[in-house]
């Protein structure tokens, strides 16, 4: 089991993260907590310390009982500098939550808290848990900071969607669950486990990049640690099905489940990928090693495409994302009226894959998918790989009830410029390894 250290910065997720310490203890892990003066107007120490059995530290300058030892670890008998000997002893590092004006601070390479001074002195793998508000969290300032934080190693878990603390407030801010967040701890650990047991490994890969600006070691930390066809690459994947909100608790959506899309993010985590998944309203748990960002409506679905897209290697677009949405949905529940009826009026929604194929960088490889129904879906696919820009496109017969949503088993037929491919009826697994040997031979090619 491992020794994780946790910072808390300040918001309302904090609550969150007394439960992330129960499960990680659960689970035989060791668990020290180190809280921003704030966060502490939302959780107190007392709770942290309950659960951990050890001191809760905020400041650099109070004293540490314990000397900076885990419960497992027996103190030293002198009194160390407390931002120091934690991290030292730690072997992951988790922020949950994360705070706007905490990863500024992280960002900017500030060190005016405990938890910032440990995250500047920590040499274990750093994991970031970004909450709050969907605006604060869009900002590009908030972007930049965490797109800094990722090209000096750290690992972003990125917040779902839903409910926000603000009355009347949804979008994309919510605290990853914390399952999720102790998911990357254990991703992040095995990473740093692939890279130590390599003869080759720099045994200071914080060095390294100080001295390779363009070779970022950590970069890739949650890479299969055996490596892969697809080492090096990030993919990012889309999963499930949108759902396009009439009122406060109705809505249009679609049969998607999100199992194609899942089983293709696990078998390019499993060739070696940087895997991160959008996933609009899947119920299914997240491939281990993969990323995963949660979405609801098709425009949420947009905003996160547009911020994962520039940095990956390879788009699957498996989600089933909605066509049309509510022009003017309702604020609160419509009611049932025997004498009237309802009359929606319904808008396109954007393109998002011919959005992301019009902004495409080169080496960048694109797959569509479309589920068609009956005869002539081949020939309409075909127009959309063209007229999309596309470098291939899957597509599956809804027709038939044996294979498409919500079951295990897919047949599909994968489109290219060269050619096409059918894939017999068989697992999801299996259709999504032949998809991905598709993407091989696409980037083989180029």
């Amino acid at each position: 089991m491992s020794r994780i250290l946790l910072g808390v910065s300040g918001g309302i997720a904090a609550y969150k993260a007394l439960e992330l310490v129960r499960l990680a203890t659960a689970a035989g892990h060791t668990v020290r907590v180190v809280q921003t003066p704030t966060s502490r107007r939302f959780v107190g120490q007392a709770s942290f310390e309950a659960l951990t059995g050890a001191p809760v530290l905020v400041s650099e300058f109070e004293r540490d009982p314990t000397h900076g030892a885990f419960p497992d670890q027996t103190p030293p008998a002198h009194a160390p500098l407390s931002h120091l000997a934690l991290v030292e002893a730690a072997e992951v590092y988790l922020i949950a939550p994360a705070s706007a004006n905490t990863l500024a601070k992280l960002a900017a390479g500030l060190a005016d808290n405990l938890l910032t001074s440990a995250a500047l002195a920590a040499s274990c793998p750093l994991v970031l848990a970004p909450a709050m508000n969907n605006r604060m969290y869009a900002h590009p300032a908030t972007q930049a900071n965490l797109a800094t934080l990722r090209a000096r190693g750290a690992i972003v878990v990125e917040p779902d969607s839903g409910r926000l603390a603000s009355k009347g407030e949804e979008g994309v801010g919510r605290l990853a669950a914390p399952a999720r967040l102790l998911a990357a701890c254990k991703d992040a650990l095995e990473g740093r486990a692939g890279a130590d047991a390599n003869p080759h490994a720099d045994a200071n890969p914080r060095a390294d990049a100080s001295l390779h600006a363009d070779v970022n070691p950590l970069q890739h930390a949650g890479a299969h640690p055996h490596g892969g066809s697809l080492a090096g690459l990030k993919v990012l994947v889309s999963a499930g099905g949108t759902r396009e909100p009439i009122d406060s608790v109705r809505f249009l959506g679609n049969s998607s489940s999100g199992r194609m899309g899942l089983a293709l993010a696990q078998a390019a985590r499993e060739r070696g990928a940087q895997v991160t998944l959008v996933a609009a309203n899947v119920a299914l748990p997240t491939p281990a090693g993969v990323q995963r960002r949660d979405v609801g409506s098709a425009a949420e679905m947009q905003q996160v495409c547009e911020q994962e897209f520039p940095a990956c290697d390879v788009l699957l677009m498996a989600a089933a994302v909605a066509d049309f949405t509510p022009a003017a949905p309702a604020n609160g529940k419509l009611k049932k009226s025997a004498r009237e009826r309802l009359q929606l009026t319904l808008e396109p929604t954007a393109d998002i894959l011919a959005m992301l194929a019009a902004r495409r960088r080169d080496g960048q490889t694109l797959v569509g998918f479309a589920a068609e129904h009956g005869e002539g879906a081949l020939d309409y696919a075909r127009g959309k790989l063209v007229d999309k820009h596309l470098d291939a496109i899957v597509v599956n017969d809804i027709a038939r009830a044996d294979i498409g949503f919500n079951v295990d088993a897919n047949e599909v037929t994968i489109l290219t410029a060269t050619g096409d491919r059918h894939v017999p009826r068989a697992s999801k697994a299996h259709v999504a390894s032949a998809v991905l040997d598709a993407v091989e031979s696409l980037r083989g090619s180029s």
